[in-house]
């Protein structure tokens, strides 16, 4: 097996962070094959734009829709039936290798702080505690656990994303500075790793039943009680946050064959007119809890990555792809203002041109 043909510091992290060799080396053995490759991520069959009723717009305030689903969104946070989970993994690359979570994002404070806070601060005004759950990775796991351990916050559960191996196209080991090259395999690890890890089971515990899910470096994916409320009143096990596109590529929602969920950017045909499809996958969702707390088989991508120079292979799940596998609402949400929920920092100028946005979006509070 494979452990045995990598050294001793590398052999520690993959055992620490759940390395399954079994599925490495099945994987690998795809790879070889061409079964895995560039092409494979295209998916197969009929790709048309979502209809028009498979999108929900967000009720406008003051709207009898949106005081319904406020209120049920108030009455699930005070009841304990919703909990956070924060996107923190990664490889903590493109802010000089610090930490991201740890950045300063605004006025002094982190991205985790203001995070954390923002959550503290809404359970504060409902007089409840919402639990959060971190996840990291084999890059961000200690600081992130150091940075929040001083934030004076209420403490997360934490748990780790999986770890794996590069591979060179050929599916050989792709070693870099003479060492296997390890990565962090995607956030789909977030369905497999919360439940294994035991963070699901305690949520449960605690009286959860819907999870909201963001990335880390997206301050505008803040709780809201109306986009709760209106996961709860739709009743479908998964709602995924969209937003009108503004020049954006990547992932969106779209019909194949007749059945709607999200595509990322590389599984679409080549020639697939984009602007055919208004909005965009936001990758903030909120979950029900038992319809994550089993195996769910996510498809894997073939991504190509430069490293030191070559031409490097990751294997990476996105856990968005269970909304093939769940009835799933497509709530269109606003990316900007007050109430905006899309604000992604990716790379320091971005953190740069959006600081006032960011100011104006956090001095706003979900509760009015």
């Amino acid at each position: 097996m494979i452990l045995g043909d990598v050294d001793a510091a590398t052999r520690e992290v993959l055992e620490r962070f759940g390395f399954d060799a079994t599925v490495f080396e099945r994987l690998r053995e795809r790879v070889r094959s061409g079964e895995l490759s560039l092409a494979s991520n295209v998916v197969r069959g009929r790709v048309e734009p979502p209809e028009a009723d498979d999108v929900t717009p967000l009720p406008r305030p003051g709207s009898p829709a949106w005081d319904a689903a406020r209120e049920a969104g108030l009455e699930a946070f005070r009841s304990g039936r919703v909990a956070q989970v924060v996107l923190a993994g990664g490889m903590a690359t493109r802010f000089g290798g610090v930490v991201k979570g740890a950045v300063e994002a605004l006025d002094g404070r982190s991205f985790l702080s203001w995070k954390l806070g923002e959550t503290a601060r809404l359970g504060s005004a409902l007089g409840v505690e919402i639990p959060v759950a971190l996840m990291t990775s084999f890059q961000t796991d200690d600081a992130t656990r150091a940075h929040v351990a001083g934030l004076g916050l209420p403490t997360p559960l934490r748990f780790s994303q999986f770890v794996s191996l590069r591979l060179t196209e050929r599916g050989d080991l792709f070693l870099e500075n003479g060492r296997p090259s390890l990565y962090a395999p995607g956030h789909g690890d977030l369905l497999d790793a919360i439940r294994h890890s035991g963070a699901l089971a305690a949520l449960r515990a605690r009286g959860v039943e819907h999870l909201a899910v963001s990335n880390v470096d997206n301050l505008g994916a803040r709780l809201d009680p109306v986009v709760v409320g209106m996961h709860v009143l739709r009743g479908r096990p998964m709602t995924a946050e969209v937003a009108g596109k503004e020049g954006d590529l990547g992932g969106a929602p779209a019909r194949v064959n007749g059945r709607l969920g999200l595509l990322e950017g590389p599984q679409f045909p080549a020639g697939f007119d984009q602007d055919r499809i208004r909005v965009f996958n936001t990758n903030t969702t909120t979950l029900a809890l038992d319809a994550v707390d089993r195996p769910i088989d996510l498809p894997w991508l073939y991504v190509e990555k430069s490293v030191a120079g070559a031409t490097a292979v990751q294997l990476e799940r996105l856990y968005h792809h269970v909304s093939w596998e769940l009835e799933t609402t497509f709530l269109e949400v606003p990316r900007s203002g007050p109430r905006g929920r899309f604000f992604p920092i990716k790379e320091p100028p971005d953190l740069a041109h959006s600081r006032a946005a960011l100011r104006e979006m956090l001095a706003a509070s979900v509760l009015h």
